[in-house]
């Protein structure tokens, strides 16, 4: 997806604005079990489905915090953080990452991406930060806000 008129040349009229909302994602089992496979964090409340429906306060598996912080890179790149003049956008960092409300398993979520900074870098550089809120379907507050970080080079 695009966001009209957005681009590196006018980037700088964006910082304060909503750039958009990402479609729906599910957050499976089969998404948490990667995870955990690929992670090495097999901690029961995420992987084991009968004792977290016995157990936890959840009523059932929940997603980990960094799977659900994970998502937020291709969920804003689908809204179209990464302008078409743009030949590469790459990770920079994250500040105030807060992990508000757990994820069920087979949940769907979704992010607003908020344009906060710009920072020209030279070279055709440019450092952007968006104030990212991964919402869950049906739940007031958010799984995680986070200020994500992105180089964008022309």
């Amino acid at each position: 997806m695009s966001i009209k008129e957005y681009s590196l040349a006018k980037i700088d009229d964006f910082v304060g604005r909503e750039l958009g909302l990402s479609d729906w994602v599910v957050v499976d089992q089969a998404r948490i079990d990667a995870f955990a496979q690929c992670t090495g964090d097999q901690q029961w409340i995420h992987v084991d489905v009968e004792r977290a429906r016995r157990e936890s306060p959840f009523g059932g598996t929940i997603a980990h915090g960094y799977l659900t912080l994970s998502l937020l890179a291709a969920l804003a790149i689908e809204i179209g953080l990464i302008p078409e003049d743009a030949s590469a956008g790459l990770n920079y960092g994250l500040d105030k990452v807060r992990f508000m409300t757990p994820v069920k398993a087979g949940a769907r979520v979704r992010n607003r991406v908020t344009l906060v900074s710009v920072e020209k870098k030279g070279g055709g550089r440019v450092i952007v930060k968006t104030m990212n809120e991964l919402q869950i379907e049906g739940e007031d507050k958010p799984a995680l806000i986070a200020e994500s970080l992105a180089m964008l080079v022309a």
